[in-house]
């Protein structure tokens, strides 16, 4: 079989414009995309903002913390209920002082 030596012509008319439902549905889903990327925005501003209270609060309880331990020699407190947790080592040494009086 030969080779065509001319090109096909496609006489079939190419279409300028896309049709009015596929219009709407590439405006809905690019509308759609944008207010989600807005949203994401808006998630992460609200993100550090609390990532900020959340620091604020760690310093108040390294606050605490120090004070735990100036007040009371330790910091190991239980949250729940408040008592506090003593080395057993720091009892020993305070026994053995109290001892030899």
């Amino acid at each position: 079989m030969a080779k065509r030596k001319t090109p096909k012509v496609d006489l079939k008319p190419r279409a300028e414009k896309i049709t009015e439902q596929q219009l709407e549905r590439l405006r809905k889903a690019a509308q759609g995309i944008t207010k989600m990327q807005q949203e994401i925005g808006t998630l992460e501003t609200r993100k550090h903002s609390v990532l900020h209270m959340i620091a604020t609060m760690q310093d108040v309880i390294e606050e605490l913390r120090e004070e735990f331990k100036k007040d009371y020699g330790t910091d190991e407190i239980n949250i729940v209920d408040g008592t506090i947790k003593y080395n057993e080592n720091d009892n020993n040494e305070a026994n053995k002082k109290d001892n030899h009086r």
